[in-house]
């Protein structure tokens, strides 16, 4: 098992170049270097490309702690946090190519997409659910928030299950991607219903041998 020194020395720099290779593929593309192109629509690949490193590293976010409860890997979660803020920036950059590029900053036009286009509605909720997150990863709101900080960043689940609706609604023709999204985190969240179960179960046991001594 790596030390803490060894995550935040090695881990954490890595994995935060690998994060970046997304927008950093983007970027050459958009330049043109080395024959590079965004293709025919360019806006359409920023968005879609934006959008979906932003609900895969969502989703990995969601998956660090059954990850590091399968693996007996507690240094798992060190990693976490910043895997849950790249997720946030993508998806925001997402939204920001969608309201700059796409719509121009047309406000009209954009509140009444939201308004009419369900998959808008839905992609636009869970980026609001999104900022509070972000908002309170720090460790300085973890201890301000106490036990509410969980409660809070609960709300993970259901955005992600938004996002894959999002996803799903998007496409045209395969829909496999989503639906793989969708297994994934159905997995998640089965998972941590059966240790809520499970512990509670325990809890109720400890509780009867107590009083049955």
């Amino acid at each position: 098992m790596p030390s803490t020194r060894v995550v935040r020395r090695y881990l954490k720099p890595a994995l935060f170049l690998l994060c970046l290779i997304p927008l950093g593929i983007l970027t050459i593309q958009a330049f043109g270097i080395a024959g590079a192109s965004l293709g025919a629509n360019p806006v359409e690949k920023v968005e879609h490309s934006l959008g979906l490193w932003g609900l895969r590293l969502l989703i990995l976010t969601l998956a660090i702690t059954p990850l590091r409860d399968w693996f007996d890997a507690p240094w798992l979660l060190q990693l976490r946090r910043m895997l849950g803020l790249f997720a946030f920036s993508y998806v925001l950059l997402h939204f920001l190519t969608w309201l700059v590029l796409d719509q121009g900053l047309y406000w009209a036009g954009i509140g009444a997409d939201i308004a009419k286009r369900p998959y808008i509605t839905i992609g636009v909720l869970a980026l609001l659910l999104l900022i509070p997150l972000a908002v309170t990863s720090t460790n300085a709101m973890m201890r301000r928030l106490g036990r509410r900080w969980k409660s809070l960043h609960r709300l993970i689940y259901l955005i992600a299950l938004l996002g894959v609706w999002h996803f799903y609604w998007q496409v045209k023709a395969d829909i496999r991607e989503p639906l793989l999204y969708f297994a994934i985190v159905a997995v998640l969240l089965g998972w941590r219903a059966w240790k809520r179960r499970s512990r509670a179960t325990l809890s109720r046991r400890s509780t009867a041998d107590g009083t049955a001594g």
